[in-house]
């Protein structure tokens, strides 16, 4: 994500006009054509396309609207989305990542899910109220609404660990520290990360200093990202590469997925992952190799540490405002979220269904999955939900992804480098009004 395109993600606050498509919806829907950005969800957007457009051919069959799909990697979806949305030429439906929808809700270039539209698609009821907790701002409607549901866990290698002795996984970070050390041996490491990845930096971070008692937006909700909670919690994670040498220091690099290319080789016996189960299977990783478990916890929790070992992870799909076809587009949202295609859709990705209806199907009632479910009923926290959460998302996850640099080309990292980092990316922050 680059730096301007979020930085206008946060100015935009004032009403965009982003028609889409040509005509105007009429009684009946047949012959209408929507577009529809979806997100990169598989292991390719060649598998994405293949998982989609047959549902897509099913709604068309259903409902006679035609859905143009494009499919869109996460390095251009927000600087596509904000183009879109000052151009006023875009799609009438897309996916956002969930972390992004109070700032793209400040442009007020989407059609707003209020009671009305809620009923449109189904009622509020039918969607699990934590993934809706990741929708846009508090006391306002929805952005739009939960399509995909994830949690971060830990995956961990059985064959590895049953080598080294441990008969389990480990539940706090002192405990993944030991278990890491007796990991790693040779060519073989303890943990891997992927330090050149802006998102997954910043959702690290945001965790990690849940768990110390930080918050990088104050009450009011100005940035205060160089706070000292949120400076141990990044220190703990980036102490697993500088300081416990449990990561290999080439994964600084790593920004594409090759975390889980090395865990599931057998390079990296531990990894901290959402719904990875898919790409681990498609790298050629067979389920029984691995074991999920709950991300761990700072054991004692540290004064005003709070019990989160995850981000409330997951995909939204949204409806421009001015699209010229809303009722298709609600419709094809309806599609999206009924229980139906919750379960194809979910059972294809390895996410998990946002609808109640969906979990009835035995691929969402396994022990796996109820590890996902427990994370996110009772564990799992919204990021910020203000309009700079995307700024903080690309500022700090680039911090860490310099203080990683750093710590692979031999430097050792202090709080004091990870506070005059945060305070420069704070700095930078571009205020919403």
């Amino acid at each position: 994500m680059r730096r301007s395109a979020l930085a206008l993600a946060a100015a935009l606050v004032v009403p965009l006009a982003a028609a889409c498509g040509s005509g105007e919806d009429s009684d009946s829907l047949e012959g209408v054509t929507i577009t529809y950005w979806a997100s990169n969800q598989g292991t390719s957007l060649e598998h994405d396309a293949a998982v989609l457009q047959p549902e897509l051919e099913k709604f068309k069959e259903r409902t006679g609207i035609t859905v143009n799909l494009e499919v869109i990697g996460w390095d251009n979806l927000l600087n596509r989305i904000l183009a879109a949305a000052t151009s006023g030429q875009g799609p009438d439906v897309l996916n956002i990542g969930n972390t992004w929808s109070a700032s793209l809700q400040a442009t007020g270039a989407f059609l707003p899910f209020d009671d009305a539209t809620m009923e449109a698609i189904g009622g509020r009821d039918r969607f699990l109220e934590g993934s809706l907790s990741a929708t846009g701002a508090p006391g306002q409607p929805p952005v739009g609404v939960p399509l995909y549901s994830m949690a971060y866990v830990l995956y961990y290698n059985k064959k590895l660990f049953a080598e080294a002795g441990l008969d389990g996984p480990p539940t706090t970070w002192d405990e993944l520290v030991e278990y890491g050390k007796k990991l790693t041996t040779g060519d073989q490491w303890g943990l891997v990360v992927e330090g050149a990845n802006i998102s997954e930096n910043s959702h690290h971070a945001f965790t990690f200093a849940q768990q110390y008692g930080g918050d990088f937006f104050d009450e009011e909700g100005k940035p205060q990202f160089d706070a000292d909670p949120n400076v141990a919690g990044i220190k703990r994670y980036l102490d697993f590469m500088g300081v416990h040498k449990i990561v290999n220091p080439s994964a600084a690099e790593y920004a594409n997925n090759q975390s889980l290319s090395d865990f599931a080789s057998g390079k990296a016996a531990m990894l901290l992952w959402q719904a990875a189960d898919t790409a681990l299977q498609q790298y050629g990783m067979n389920p029984d190799d691995y074991g999920v478990a709950p991300v761990p916890f700072e054991e004692p929790t540290p004064p005003g540490g709070r019990r989160i070992n995850s981000m409330v992870a997951g995909i939204n799909i949204a409806v421009f405002a001015e699209t010229k076809h809303k009722e298709a587009a609600l419709e094809l949202v309806k599609f999206l979220t009924s229980d139906e295609e919750q379960i194809i859709l979910n059972k294809a990705y390895a996410s998990l269904p946002t609808v109640h209806g969906a979990y009835r199907d035995p691929a969402f009632q396994t022990d796996t999955v109820k590890i996902f479910q427990e994370v996110l009923a009772n564990t799992a926290a919204p990021l910020p939900a203000v309009p700079e959460e995307a700024q903080f998302e690309t500022l700090v996850g680039t911090a860490i992804k310099d203080l990683f640099a750093d710590i692979a080309s031999g430097k050792t990292v202090t709080e004091a480098d990870i506070k005059a980092k945060l305070a420069a990316a704070n700095a930078q922050v571009t205020p919403s009004s």
